[in-house]
């Protein structure tokens, strides 16, 4: 009770430039969380926040000893976090430096809406799975993946059926690789993408699946792909293989997981009045007989 009265108190003595000065941190952190969820730099992050947990711990339990070695040890920390980390954070700053404004404010808008670019996607899929041609298409989404980007090449095309069936073409030079989807545009083809060391996959799923799946565990990235021997669509998700999906599911998953909630709310609505209205048509023909 006591300390809710010193909250309250310390309230009514703030000043409205203390309020805007919250708010704007808040508002900077909750758009940078996005530009350090890889595994990279969440591993810095573990490490520099697990280390000053520590240092407190031992200053509330009066572990005087320790505190102070790992103060000494806090002091000299960041170099060795550099040392260690010199990739991770090498990454992180040629991200931050290349970012725009416009995305870190969330300004940027994709050249195609999602519903277009999924239904772009989900035919291309179609055709390619009944010519038993080989497929892997990734959505990123807030977890940065310039690595992989970088292992192939730059293209910053729309997102077309012909443009990804021209890419997985058996006689392209890019074919092999993976086409990553970015901000509502094909940023590159031929992408190398980590493969998963998962023993829960199946023995028949060969390197396409395995780079797909692993992929999606060291990302949240969504990562389509289509089977060269069977023909088979599949979908990876946070380390999880959908398997056999018509074009219809495809196109319902790819909506669920990339649209926003809102496109989705108004999906189901709208769907919901078409069953509403298939319903009362019925009801009258009914009637009427």
């Amino acid at each position: 009770m006591e300390f809710l009265q010193q909250f309250i108190q310390q309230l009514t003595k703030m000043q409205w430039s203390d309020y805007l000065d919250i708010i704007l941190v808040a508002f900077l952190i909750y758009k940078l969380i996005p530009l350090i969820r890889t595994t990279g730099t969440a591993r810095i992050a573990t490490v520099v926040i697990g280390f000053l947990v520590v240092t407190w711990l031992t200053e509330v339990m009066h572990l005087y000893a320790l505190n102070f070695l790992l103060s000494q040890l806090l002091a000299v920390g960041l170099i060795a976090v550099v040392v260690l980390f010199q990739p991770e954070l090498r990454r992180m700053l040629d991200h931050l430096a290349d970012i725009r404004l416009n995305r870190l404010f969330g300004t940027e808008k994709d050249t195609l809406p999602m519903d277009s670019i999924i239904s772009e996607t989900v035919a291309a899929c179609e055709v390619m799975s009944k010519e038993r041609v080989g497929a892997l298409i990734v959505f990123a989404r807030h977890s940065i993946v310039d690595d992989y980007t970088k292992t192939g090449t730059a293209i910053d095309g729309q997102v077309s059926e012909q443009l990804l069936r021209n890419i997985f073409f058996p006689k392209a030079s890019l074919h092999d690789g993976a086409v990553i989807i970015q901000n509502g545009r094909v940023a590159a083809a031929g992408c190398v993408l980590p493969l998963s060391d998962t023993h829960r996959l199946s023995a028949d799923l060969g390197t396409r699946h395995r780079a797909g799946v692993g992929m999606s565990e060291a990302s949240d990235a969504v990562v389509v792909i289509v089977s060269e021997e069977t023909g088979a669509v599949s979908v990876a998700v946070s380390g999880m293989l959908k398997r056999h999906l018509a074009p219809q599911t495809l196109e319902r998953l790819l909506r669920n997981e990339l649209c926003k909630d809102e496109e989705v709310k108004n999906e189901n609505l709208v769907l919901k009045l078409r069953q509403k209205l298939h319903k009362k048509n019925k009801e009258d023909s009914a009637n009427e007989k």
